[in-house]
């Protein structure tokens, strides 16, 4: 039985901290400094995080073992199992000609690039992130975008930005629901809070969206229809988080938000450059191309089987079938305390092979196949063909999670959040920069929150601060470190064809990934001050 302590070199927390932040440091100097593959930057990670917890913080080697393998378990199922099958997904579209279908049809509707990164990344990909999350957002609007003329690194650039904001909501409200359980805090204040940060951070993103793939000019050009589309999707993700439900929020920011840049798109259509003329110049050709009614929705079917099939599994009675199934056990070996002396929750394994992301994408993907009339063995074929491209990042993942596993197991995680929150009354500031720090590490903002939840509301009592205002600053800063997530890395890398050159997109998005947690750090140090201590519920 082990139990971490905060403070094992010295009963200093500063000297131990600064051990404990060795495998963090060696993960992103690696990956973006010296520009090491990614599954090999995840891998030397994880060897300094094993060290540490071996020798810093004397962690017996067989249980620092056990919790690398249940964290690549768990990469394996649930993660890969979901961007995995969502790729899959679109190979079938494509190996049937759907796919370019589709492309006609958006191409139709707009067969500009800035609206098209607005209205899939953003809109749709909250609607997907809303309902599944796990990587699925990120793995669909990146092809989508790749055939529609973006370009790979463009396209997962912008689905990378696109998946921030959502993910303080979704999928169906967990993150927010996970942070209740972890603090014992009401679940509709924590979502009240998070909606009064995070719609904030969503009238930016939209205008970054159309910088990334226009410039500055382009920008200027087509500032009104992101300012509506920011506008749209955080006054509607206000409103449900505080209002009506914290689970549909996103749900009804992406669908509001994409209608009204349709109609604004179309009222009132922004001016382009030549240059900008010529990229969505295919684009327009292949929209003259007539396509028949029932091929067109063929193209879009798996998209609202998508939709539907996760809209049905949150039906109370459906849900609860689906979950009885689920078997929980405790990982075979571990044996883990927490820094309270409690046993932990780390080692129980929740199998929920019925209910789970992955799972429900495989159901997606038959009644795809029937849709689109793709053999068995074609969609056996693209199934192959998708683990097999998949295989490096399957790796990374894998080892990115046993480093979390391995922190979080050892303490060294604990360590590093109980030493931000000796920052008193300036934890503020720092509070979002920890859960940033955790979506980073983990790709999950659920994960995040069930790390630093309670972290979070004991340094806000120490310092004299509003618990929930701090514990909803976990889940709103853990947004943006979504697009420096090397999951996340990893899977928009994979699925535009750019397996090895994570440590590219990590560069492109670490400057902007630290100007927006700026911009929430300072939000959520102003909300603890008259100036807009009104913000707070």
């Amino acid at each position: 039985m082990y139990q971490p302590i905060l403070d094992p070199l010295a009963d200093s927390l500063a000297l131990s901290a600064l051990v404990a932040a060795l495998p963090i440091v060696t993960l992103f100097l690696l990956l973006g400094v010296f520009r090491v593959r990614a599954w090999l930057s995840a891998l030397g990670a994880l060897a300094v995080a094993l060290l540490v917890s071996i020798v810093a913080y004397s962690m017996p080697t067989g249980q620092a073992l056990l919790t690398a393998s249940q964290g690549a378990t768990f990469a394996l199922f649930p993660l890969v199992w979901t961007f995995g099958t969502a790729i899959w997904i679109y190979r079938m579209t494509v190996t049937s000609g759907h796919f370019d279908v589709l492309r006609r049809s958006f191409a139709r509707v707009s067969d500009d690039q800035r609206v098209q990164a607005m209205v899939i990344a953003f809109c749709f990909g909250s609607v997907l992130e809303g309902l599944a999350g796990q990587g699925t957002p990120v793995a669909i609007t990146t092809v989508m975008l790749l055939a529609l003329g973006f370009g790979p690194m463009k396209a997962a650039t912008v689905a990378l930005v696109a998946n921030t904001v959502p993910a303080a909501f979704g999928p169906l409200g967990l993150p927010i629901t996970t942070l209740a359980g972890v603090t014992d805090l009401p679940a509709d204040e924590l979502g009240a809070m998070a909606g009064r940060q995070v719609p904030v951070i969503a009238l930016l993103i939209p205008l970054l969206l159309v910088g990334m793939v226009g410039g500055r000019r382009a920008l200027r050009r087509t500032w009104y229809v992101a300012l509506a589309c920011g506008t749209s999707f955080a006054l509607a993700q206000f409103l449900t988080s505080n209002f009506f439900s914290v689970a549909l929020a996103d749900i009804v920011a992406g669908l509001v938000s994409a209608v009204v840049v349709a109609l604004v798109a179309r009222v009132w259509p922004p001016r382009r450059d030549d240059d900008q003329a010529a990229d969505s110049g295919s684009a327009k050709d292949v929209a003259e191309r007539p396509d028949a009614p029932v091929e067109v929705w063929r193209a879009y079917a798996p998209y609202l089987v998508i939709v539907a099939i996760f809209g049905l599994s949150q039906v109370p009675a459906v849900a609860g079938a689906l979950n009885s199934v689920t078997v929980l056990f405790d990982w075979p070996g571990l044996h883990l305390l927490n820094v309270s002396g409690e046993p932990s929750s780390l080692p129980v394994f929740r199998f929920n092979w019925l209910s789970s992301t992955g799972t429900l994408l495989v159901l997606a993907g038959l009644i795809t196949m029937a849709i689109l009339r793709v053999t068995p063995r074609a969609a056996l074929v693209a199934y192959g063909q998708t683990l097999a491209s998949l295989r490096w990042a399957i790796l990374t993942v894998c080892g990115l999670l046993a480093l979390a596993f391995v922190m979080n197991g050892s303490g060294q995680t604990a360590t590093l959040g109980t030493w931000m929150a000796g920052a008193g009354g300036l934890f503020a500031l720092l509070s979002p920069v920890l859960g940033w720090l955790g979506v980073a590490l983990t790709g999950s903002d659920t994960s995040s929150n069930s790390l630093f939840g309670a972290l979070q509301v004991t340094a806000a009592e120490r310092a004299g601060l509003d618990p929930v205002l701090l514990a909803a600053a976990n889940a709103s800063g853990g947004v943006i470190g979504k697009m420096i997530s090397l999951q996340n890395l990893t899977i928009a890398a994979s699925a535009v064809g750019l397996s090895g050159r994570e440590g590219d997109l990590f560069r492109r998005m670490f400057g902007w990934s630290v100007l927006l947690i700026c911009a929430m750090a300072l939000l959520v140090g102003l909300q603890t001050t008259p100036v807009l201590s009104w913000m707070v519920p």
